[in-house]
């Protein structure tokens, strides 16, 4: 499949200042200024297949935003290539920005006091929209992102969903082949989220439009996502299918057991009685039902459901299957190895 996006070796690094304490240090730091080179990215190499949507997640200061920047044209690479359908974003700055679309979280594009209708006018002469072309794409948008609702009101007026919804219309107004979002859903009520989701995917399936998204909730890269990479530190740390992630590191499961008796939890014990470390084995009560996290390479389903049948009576029982967030917890905790 042909590569929208091709990064190799991006490295990216920046002069920091060191200031030594006091009126002497700031003295010096002045006129003699001490530096030190901070890697921010560290020889990243990935690609991203035209119609792609992937999941670009890490730690907060692990490197994502400093990537996206790189890839938008925003930064220069110390080093390293990368090319969005064959151009190079600082290089081909004018005709780069043309087709892609960048959605940065809080920091709306809009105008603030204008109105949602205008804004959208202002954008088709800046892009050079023609008239025909922008009358269709409008149509889509509303149907797509429901804007009829508020588009006649000022942007200052909007609540946070509907001006995300509003800033991903204004990133899509002139059909770019790429599009960029940079934590879309955050600070949003579940609803909501929900929308902005099934927006995404509609835009990615009717358009192909190629997708980066860097987010934290882990649904967002569940729902839309097949593939991620993982960034920590500046370093890549894995790239790959979800369901690969889940193959190699899913030996997290939850048992959920619902006991007759709510004090029957206090006799339950079972990191003392498996002898496990917290970490690979917990427990807690949520009303009357015992939810168990552990590690299956340190103990069996069978092992943990016989212990619990024999210590309290349990009314029902539920397996859950592995979960994508408790995976990359533990990666980040560096209690599993890639």
């Amino acid at each position: 499949m042909e590569n929208m996006i091709y990064a190799e070796n991006l490295r990216k690094e920046f002069k920091k200042i060191i200031k030594e304490p006091g009126l002497k240090g700031a003295a010096k730091a002045l006129f003699k200024p001490k530096r030190e080179i901070i890697t921010a990215v560290d020889d990243i190499s990935f690609t991203v297949s035209k119609g792609e949507i992937l999941g670009f997640i890490g730690p907060n200061g692990a490197g994502k935003s400093t990537v996206i920047k790189m890839l938008t044209g925003i930064l220069m690479p110390t080093s390293g290539v990368c090319r969005i359908n064959g151009k190079i974003p600082k290089e081909d700055r004018k005709n780069y920005v043309r087709e892609i679309g960048v959605v940065f979280g809080q920091r709306t594009q809009l105008w603030w006091d204008l109105a949602l209708r205008e804004t959208y006018a202002v954008l088709k002469e800046i892009y050079q929209v023609p008239d025909e072309q922008y009358k269709k794409r409008m149509a889509f948008l509303n149907e797509v992102l429901e804007l009829d609702d508020f588009i006649t009101s000022p942007v200052r007026t909007l609540s946070l969903g509907q001006r995300m919804r509003a800033d991903i219309a204004a990133s899509l107004l002139h059909s770019p082949k790429v599009l960029f979002l940079d934590e879309p859903t955050i600070g949003l009520d579940v609803v909501v989220k929900e929308n902005i989701r099934s927006a995404i995917k509609k835009i990615n399936e009717d358009e192909g439009t190629t997708v980066i998204l860097t987010t934290h909730d882990l649904a967002d890269i569940e729902y839309l996502c097949e593939r991620i990479v993982m960034i920590d530190k500046g370093k890549k740390v894995f790239d790959g299918a979800i369901s690969e992630l889940k193959h190699n590191f899913g030996d997290v499961r939850t048992l959920e057991f619902e006991l007759t008796g709510v004090p029957d939890f206090q006799l339950l014990d079972y990191s003392r009685h498996f002898k496990m470390k917290e970490n690979d084995i917990r427990a807690e009560l949520d009303g009357s039902t015992v939810r168990v996290r552990f590690d299956t390479s340190k103990v069996s389903v069978e092992e943990i459901v016989s212990y619990t049948l024999r210590t309290v009576h349990v009314k029902d029982l539920n397996i859950k299957d592995v979960e994508i967030e408790e995976i990359i917890k533990r990666l980040y905790r560096r209690e599993v190895s890639l």
